[in-house]
């Protein structure tokens, strides 16, 4: 294949692009900016930039994506969970507001980039995989939880600090309800009002008034433009900014991003690399998550290497442009997909389209109520707040489920860089507990057949000298002695024992501590009058012992090739 086609998944496409393709591509173009414009500045906001930086993280990192990314519907851009990481990590060394608080947002943009392409380097885009469903679920929900309370402040017109806990924040809304402006809550209802019925009830509305679903569809996805529309109005018409103290976004700067105007700082990254790596695994993991979904779609897959490249570039255009990171969002790229998006030719349609408004339409945004802007986010996190997860979860394996739940606990107490990676250690510590006691059957003989399974689950047959174990896990120094010990144990109940049988079907690896303590156990036994024997061992695991002395450390031991040439050749 030629180099171009590998570098830019694009070229591939456009190979067998046609009218009605770039028509589909057009649509999706069209509705994803009309969201993404309100929705890019209210992300903003939630990360403590103005307004316009939202829009800045929409154009030249979707252009990016939309060259190198390997999904067609991917929609990359401001995210509300990337959004809030970088507002609650920023926040510890700038105050908002401030050019050191923009720099900071910029600076971390870059090495987040730096970040996503040194794994793609190192090879370790895997790496996501420590982070479990379970931690990935609670840490969502409590992040979408945080989110949508953080935007009590918009709705109520109170001044409520960004480093409150969400308790804290109830607290203080308590004891200042009589201060609440009325007229800006009546805003934020109404836009949530407004983004509830288009979602839920436009389409259906419009189509039995016989508007073509081809027309109803898009227009019902349309619900953040209507929210701003709706709100914007009501502050215009009745003077509400002057008349009833409503915030409003005010005047957006026209033109394109200051690009090139970042001040590397060295000694920030030093803060900002593990906020940085946090953003980068959530991102990418993210963006992986949404994109095999749409590409199974349509009987596809995604390169995650290659998402780890597109990203990352993409990281690099935020920084180019003086914005904070971006990732693949959930809720675009699920309207992008819906709405027909053929290629990434629909990404930088979009693209275009918002720096069309910022070239041309930036000052219809100065009565853009911040009520609306709340309204928009809430209703792009509730979706995301899972309880019904942890339910499931708790009827499938409680273990997993106390690792939901505590790691919604620990990001509400403790915020999200800390409670992630505590969620990350619970899981692993977990892990490392399932696998340090691993299940060990005694098993039987079902019928005459060479079949052996649990005694505790099947009819079988037993025999008086010899013990059939086997192991459902490789050995490793975590769980060496488990393994020792429940042997020992099972002999110690059965003193007419003469062979001991380990079944190694399940076993694929065999680390030097456990080598140490399967010569031990030979010993052990010996002294017992009992004789060690193996079954069923892996060629890799053979190679293993074949590499050492413990063939012949077994002495009169044997390792046979299935486990019912064992019990013929010891208990007949």
């Amino acid at each position: 294949m030629h180099p171009l086609l590998t570098t830019f998944p694009l070229a591939q496409w456009l190979q067998h692009y046609q009218r009605s393709s770039f028509i589909s591509d057009l649509l999706a173009g069209v509705i994803v900016a009309i969201m993404l414009v309100p929705q890019g500045m209210a992300y903003a906001f939630l990360a403590g930039l103005p307004p316009q930086y939202g829009l800045y993280a929409s154009i030249l990192p979707l252009m990016v994506y939309a060259l190198l990314g390997s999904s067609r519907s991917l929609a990359v851009g401001p995210v509300a969970i990337v959004s809030l990481m970088v507002g609650s990590t920023i926040g510890q060394f700038a105050d908002q507001g401030t050019d050191a608080y923009i720099n900071a947002a910029v600076n971390l943009s870059l090495l987040v980039g730096i970040v996503l392409l040194l794994l793609r380097a190192l090879r370790l885009g895997s790496i996501v995989n420590f982070i479990s469903h379970s931690v990935t679920a609670g840490f969502t929900s409590a992040a979408a939880l945080m989110i949508a309370v953080s935007q009590i402040k918009y709705f109520s017109g109170l001044n409520i600090p960004r480093e409150l806990h969400i308790w804290e924040v109830f607290d203080l809304l308590a004891s200042q309800i009589h201060e609440i402006n009325p007229v800006t809550l009546l805003v934020g209802l109404t836009s949530l009002l407004v983004l509830w019925f288009t979602k839920d009830k436009l389409c259906c509305l419009l189509e039995s008034m016989g508007v073509p679903a081809r027309a109803a569809q898009p227009m019902s996805k349309a619900g953040p433009m209507f929210a701003l529309i709706t709100g914007s109005l009501m502050v215009w018409g009745w003077q509400l900014d002057s008349s009833a103290d409503v915030s409003t976004v005010g005047t957006i700067p026209t033109g394109l991003p200051n690009l090139f105007a970042i001040r590397i700082e060295f000694t920030l990254w030093q803060d900002l690399f593990v906020p940085a790596l946090l953003i980068s695994l959530i991102g990418f993991l993210e963006s992986v998550s949404v994109g095999t979904v749409l590409a199974s779609k349509r009987r596809e897959r995604i390169d995650p290497n290659r998402e780890l490249i597109a990203l990352g570039v993409a990281n690099l255009g935020a920084a180019i442009s003086g914005t904070y990171p971006v990732a693949g969002g959930f809720g675009r790229s699920m309207i992008n997909h819906s709405a027909g998006a053929q290629t990434t030719i629909a990404s930088l349609i979009s693209a275009l389209l918002v720096l069309l408004s910022l070239l041309f339409l930036t000052p219809l945004f100065y009565y853009l109520p911040k009520a609306t802007l709340g309204a928009v986010i809430v209703m792009a996190v509730i979706p995301l707040i899972d309880f019904s997860s942890f339910r499931q979860c708790w009827q499938f394996n409680k273990a997993d489920a106390l690792t939901l739940l505590a790691t919604f606990v620990l990001v509400l107490a403790l915020g999200v860089e800390l409670g992630i990676l505590s969620g990350i250690g619970i899981s692993i510590a977990l892990l490392l507990y399932r696998s340090s006691q691993p299940h060990i059957a005694v098993v039987g003989r079902v019928g005459n057949s060479e079949h052996f399974r649990n005694i505790a689950r099947h009819d079988v047959t037993t025999y008086a000298d010899t013990l059939a174990l086997r192991v459902d896990e490789s050995l490793y120094f975590a769980n060496t002695r488990y393994v020792e010990e429940f042997v020992l144990a099972q002999c110690a109940e059965q003193k007419s024992l003469r062979h001991v049988v380990l079944i190694f079907n399940a076993v694929n690896f065999i680390d030097a501590s456990a080598l140490e303590t399967l010569e031990n156990l030979v010993l052990k036994l010996r002294d017992e009058q009992i004789t060690l024997h193996l079954a069923e061992v892996k060629g890799p695991v053979m190679d293993q012992l074949l590499n050492t002395s413990f063939i012949e450390h077994l002495g009169d031991g044997q390792v046979f090739f299935t486990t019912d040439q064992a019990m013929r050749a010891l208990s007949g």
